[in-house]
């Protein structure tokens, strides 16, 4: 979707009543100065291999049009407010020229992105370089963090990112295989990109845990997105007698995965595959396939979270979604909705809504509920970052079709289970 598309409809250009149109209907008075309008620029890969994680921008996005109506109130005045979209195209070279559009053409007074590092990373890099306020979610971390370059004795200016970090998946995936009787040997599935060299980092990833809690690695090495054979990491997963795969991949690169190890006699206890299995319209196609496959839950009708800005339960906001869309929920819905949350709580607290460093300050100083849980910027686990919980989620097939079960709750008990881990097969 392009920017100029999503405006010629009328979707996003909007403040509830457009452009500067009065309450009245009338055009305003060119006698009285009309607040300056807030313009908060997104970017997130609504084409490409990541866009399933899109899904649900349009419905968040008419959510907040129409929850704002004809201003946001800040400091007893009211400003409207105009959302300008990007699409990343799923690559980091066209999220970074996205945010430059942004910074330079629109002039937007905020940035925002979402939906893996190829997007959140070049944004935010851009926005520090330009000095525009930014916020970003749904990427671990420490590949968003370290990724840029941060330095945890500095921080950034006016870069904020809140989402669980690599320190979380690795403690739910494990305490996962924990549930099982396995021979604890596990491959391996992690690409050549930000995700894939952060859950591989020697340090921070999965590879020192793992040894820890007594599982065996088999890593083939790195691979690129968008691979057409997997044949040599089965074999490789076959000779081993590899029971428990783990990774982070694509979705179309998944499918791929998933088809070759039926196709070479592959049958592994678990199969794990973040970003790609997170979805049921990623899932459901795969079929009886999809009984048993498991990956982190970052949010569900099931989190006991609600919305400031709309009231929302977790619960009623999965379920308006699906009555309005007529798609099944999913775990970027609540992410969605809660960065435009913390976006527009620091645009109401800031001394002026329309100056960066004002901007910057009351992002620094944010402590919200949201509908993904608590975000305070203050408390780490490095300068800018907020972490929200994660638990560990099964797809059990039901009726024919793929329902997501929480199965592991152990760091984050206040999110109840719904069901229990299985093997596949």
């Amino acid at each position: 979707m392009s920017n100029t598309n999503l405006s010629r409809r009328g979707f996003l250009r909007t403040s509830g009543a457009a452009g500067l149109v009065t309450a009245a209907g009338g055009l305003a008075s060119p006698a009285i100065a009309s607040p300056k309008p807030i313009k908060i620029g997104f970017v997130s890969p609504q084409t490409g291999p990541l866009a399933i994680f899109a899904e649900s921008d349009r419905y968040t996005l008419e959510t907040y049009a129409k929850a704002i109506g004809d201003g946001l109130m800040v400091n007893g005045t009211k400003h409207p407010v105009e959302f300008v979209v990007k699409d990343s195209q799923s690559s980091s070279n066209r999220a970074s020229s996205a945010a430059q559009e942004l910074i330079f053409d629109e002039e937007v007074t905020i940035l925002t992105a979402t939906s893996t590092p190829d997007t959140t990373n070049p944004v935010a890099d851009q926005a520090e370089l330009n000095g525009v306020p930014c916020v970003t979610n749904d990427t671990p971390w420490q590949p968003h963090f370290f990724g840029r370059g941060g330095n945890p004795e500095k921080g950034f200016q006016y870069t904020y990112h809140f989402f669980w970090g690599l320190e979380d998946v690795i403690s739910t995936f494990i305490n996962q295989w924990d549930m099982l009787d396995t021979n604890k040997i596990v491959g391996a599935l992690w690409p050549n990109d930000p995700d894939g060299n952060g859950w591989s980092d020697p340090k921070l990833g999965f590879p020192p845990v793992m040894t820890e809690r007594g599982y065996q690695l088999v890593d083939t090495g790195r691979y690129q997105n968008m691979s057409d054979d997997f044949s040599a990491q089965i074999a490789a997963f076959k000779d081993a007698g590899v029971e428990i795969v783990t990774g982070v991949m694509i979705p179309p690169d998944f499918v791929t995965f998933w088809t070759q190890a039926a196709q070479q006699g592959f049958n592994p206890k678990v199969m794990q595959a973040a970003k790609a299995t997170e979805f049921p319209q990623a899932v459901a196609p795969l079929g009886d396939r999809a009984d048993g496959l498991s990956v982190e839950v970052w949010w569900s009708p099931q989190h006991p979270f609600s919305s400031t800005f709309t009231g929302q339960s977790s619960a009623d906001l999965a379920a308006d979604y699906e009555a309005q869309t007529g798609n099944a929920w999913t775990m970027p819905l609540g992410f969605k909705h809660s960065l435009f949350e913390v976006t527009l709580n620091a645009l109401q607290r800031s001394e002026d809504p329309t100056d960066p460093d004002s901007i910057a300050a009351a992002l620094a100083a944010t402590d919200v509920e949201t509908v993904v849980g608590h975000i305070n910027f203050a408390n780490g686990p490095v300068p800018n970052v907020a972490k929200t919980p994660l638990v560990g989620g099964q797809w059990h097939m039901e009726g024919g079709k793929p329902v997501l079960k929480i199965v592991e709750n152990g760091d984050h008990p206040e999110i109840p289970l719904t069901g229990e881990m299985k093997p596949i097969g």
